[in-house]
């Protein structure tokens, strides 16, 4: 044989060292390309902690501290008005972008649950760095980069995005309602979050249903933005029909989504139009690809502009080329007053963005050129402008701003403070000097606690008046859970602090089971009543405690009669909230879809119930270990919120055994569907075809899916029965402690 063709054990040719190499990790295809649909588990672990370069004994509470906040601001200042040739500032001035870059970090947020938002910087990362709506704001993250250098790991990019935002409003005139810090940055993308149905940017049809302009028009949930790749909504009206009063529709829809009334939406658009301008000065053919989808020289940035030199008084950015005011610098009310100065016909850029310009070439030469001296503009206003004095609730607003602007200037303060902190939780949670002292109603704010707490014996005698109470065991325990896993890690908000549970509308959710609800809370009370009064201090308990206790004291009996002597932690010190601090409306967004740890769904969805309790879970900061430990022992414990047999895999009911685990793998039990939806199934012995028990798809998941089976498998072992127990409880306490904020950092203080 030839060289070549030899022998493949004669040495000359080591078949492992071939020099054709087709993959390396993460190489398509992947398990999600052969299998789209598999329940993604994994992302309950995304944001790891072995991304973070930081390190896990990183405390950036205390690391923000030693700002010195006022030299932060300065060095923003002055980078504001020192423009670099790599990207021109308009008007000599990059505080209008820089008020975009922040506005767009926080105008991810949406209420339905609680992503999106400025609180991680995910700003920095695809999908939203690529966003179309997000053209050229990687040029304001790299200006900022030097300050960022300078300051390190103190200032977080997510506290720098939105205090660079306020510094500008500030620059430029406007007095701001506040700035609070401790956003802690993510350092990788955010899998977790669904933008929409769409695969191609750009598109909104499947997103909505009906027609703009009629009450059949309608946002799928949980999404706010009205089109891929956009913050809010589409410049030139829905799917760009140029239509004003339809403009108004999505606006109001999409403002709402993100929990803005009508007043704050009028605000944030007239604040926010106040500066700056929008680019459409290069045909759309001139720009590259977004930064996701650049080439490797150029280094992230994306947009990368061919015509001349791309920047300056050739950029494109959505296609819209004006400015709305004549002094697109400085603060003031000129914008309403234009838009009702003039009538308005419709004009295009030279990159092909239509939007609107004065009638009969009036006003000309109002709006000086942002680079080019002594040219100058008549303003401009985008269909979303046109919209606000169209829409007859919006007119009467605007036109009490134009009589009033003492109230733009406070509406738009506020709302720019909500738009840029809502998803930052309580107040309690906000660091620096400059957080505002009055309390917001959307913050759910809680009283400040008052007395002193109780100690081990109180608690002692409290968890046995609880047991002796005559309430069923599973309904105190479901109001434990009822109450705490309200909490969402997206935005801070819900969980045990503060006992809404016991106010309206908390109290009358059907997944909350009203009735057995009210018995549990009736019987609290009278606990609460009598233990309060017997102190001859300042000592008491609050229902926020009570409630919680209440569920400890059965998983600490449920435990002792599956064998397994363990005291189920209590941390005391939550207070209760008044109904006059409760926005109901705020409240109803916590409101779940589904909970699978309650076998819950309020309605049929297209997406599967397994997949809504992996979406849970992510909310409540679970694990999959500590997710499956949860469903497994809730279910034994009997807790879902109808009273079902669903899933309780045992015959000793009320006893924190393995069981759920053991009867799901039990190979001689055959699964079929009972209904069309394939939601409720039948568990038959193989041999005598006898129903054994009944499940739901979220119970099933944890023996179809291999990764939830394997650890099923381990919990359903012969060493797993503690194992299990021991992860039920810190699966628990986990949940109690989610909102317990000021017990987490000596910096967050009591509100």
């Amino acid at each position: 044989m030839s060289d070549q063709s030899g022998c493949p054990f004669s040495g000359k040719r080591d078949p492992i060292q071939s020099e054709r190499v087709g993959g390396a990790i993460g190489t398509r295809p992947t398990n999600a390309d052969w299998w789209p649909d598999a329940l993604p588990v994994h992302l309950l672990h995304s944001q790891s902690e072995r991304a973070n370069p930081l390190g896990p004994d990183f405390d950036y509470q205390s690391a923000f501290a030693t700002l010195d906040l006022e030299a932060v601001k300065a060095d923003i200042f002055e980078l504001l008005t020192t423009s670099h040739d790599f990207w021109p500032a308009d008007y000599g001035n990059y505080g209008p972008q820089m008020i975009r870059m922040a506005w767009h970090s926080a105008g991810t947020y949406r209420v339905a649950d609680g992503r999106g938002g400025s609180g991680e910087g995910l700003q920095r990362f695809a999908p939203v760095n690529s966003w179309i709506d997000n053209g050229n704001i990687d040029k304001s993250r790299r200006l900022l980069q030097p300050i960022k250098q300078k300051y390190g790991a103190s200032i977080s990019w997510a506290d720098l995005i939105i205090l660079t935002g306020n510094c500008a409003l500030e620059l430029m005139g406007f007095k701001t309602f506040g700035f609070g810090g401790g956003r802690i940055d993510a350092w990788e993308p955010d899998d977790t979050v669904y933008w929409g149905p769409e695969f191609e940017m750009e598109t909104q049809d499947k997103r909505w249903t009906g027609e703009p302009g009629t009450d059949s028009y309608d946002l799928e949930n949980p999404l706010a933005a009205s089109q891929a790749s956009l913050i809010y909504v589409n410049p030139e009206g829905p799917f760009g029909n140029m239509d004003p009063m339809s403009s108004a529709q999505e606006i109001r829809i999409t403002f709402g989504r993100m929990a803005m009334n009508d007043e704050e939406t009028v605000a944030l658009i007239a604040g926010g139009h106040a500066f700056g301008k929008s680019h459409g000065a290069s045909p759309k053919s001139h720009v590259g690809p977004a930064p996701d989808g650049a080439p490797i020289e150029a280094q992230g940035l994306g947009w990368m502009n061919t015509n001349g030199s791309g920047n300056g008084a050739l950029t494109t950015t959505n296609g819209i080329e004006g400015a709305w005011t004549s002094n697109p610098i400085r603060w003031d009310h000129e914008y309403l007053q234009n838009l009702f100065k003039f009538e308005w016909e419709q004009t295009v850029s030279p990159a092909g963005g239509r939007a609107w310009k004065p009638k009969g070439g009036q006003g000309a030469d109002m709006v000086p050129d942002a680079h080019v001296e002594g040219l100058r503009h008549p303003p401009m206003m985008m269909t979303t402008d046109i919209a606000l004095i169209t829409d007859p609730a919006y007119r009467k607003i605007c036109e009490r701003f134009v009589e009033h602007p003492e109230q733009l200037d406070d509406a738009f303060a506020r709302a720019w403070y909500k738009l840029t902190h809502r998803d930052m939780g309580p107040k309690n949670r906000l660091l620096g000097d400059a957080v505002p002292d009055e309390e917001l109603i959307w913050q759910d704010p809680i009283p400040a606690r008052d007395h002193a707490l109780v100690d081990a014996s109180d608690i002692a005698a409290l968890k046995a008046k609880i047991l002796a109470s005559g309430q069923p065991l599973p309904a105190l325990l479901g109001a434990a859970w009822a109450s705490a896993s309200t909490f969402r890690k997206s935005d801070y908000r819900g969980g045990a602090n503060g006992a809404h549970l016991r106010l309206e509308p908390m109290k009358s959710w059907a997944v909350n089971n009203p009735q057995q609800l009210s018995g549990v809370l009736s019987a609290l009370e009278d606990i609460q009543k009598e233990f309060n009064a017997a102190q001859s201090g300042d000592k008491r308990i609050s229902m926020a405690d009570l409630i919680v206790l209440a569920g400890c004291a059965v998983v600490e009996r449920a435990a002792k009669g599956a064998g397994v002597d363990i005291e189920v932690p209590f941390t005391p010190g939550r207070m209760d909230a008044l109904a006059e601090q409760t926005d109901a409306q705020n409240i109803n967004y916590l409101e779940p879809f589904a909970d699978g740890f309650r076998n819950y769904k309020k309605g049929r969805y297209a997406v599967k119930s397994e997949r809504m309790l992996i979406d849970k879970a992510q909310l409540l900061d679970l694990s999959a270990p500590e997710m499956t430990a949860l469903v497994g022992g809730l279910r034994v414990l009997g807790a879902n919120y109808d009273g079902s047999s669903h899933g309780v895999f045992t015959d000793r009911p009320g006893v924190l055994s393995n069981d759920f685990f053991v009867n799901l793998l039990d190979i001689d039990t055959i699964w079929k569907a009972v209904d069309e939806e394939e939601e409720v199934f039948e568990g038959r012995d193989r041999a005598t075809g006898e129903v054994k028990w009944t499940a739901t798809r979220v119970d099933l998941a944890f023996g179809s899916n291999a990764q939830l089976r394997a650890l099923a498998e381990t919990y359903s072992a012969s060493d797993g029965h503690e194992r299990f127990v021991k992860a039920f409880v810190n699966a628990w306490d986990k949940v109690m402690m989610l909102d317990r904020f000021e017990l987490k950092h000596p910096l967050y203080q009591d509100s």
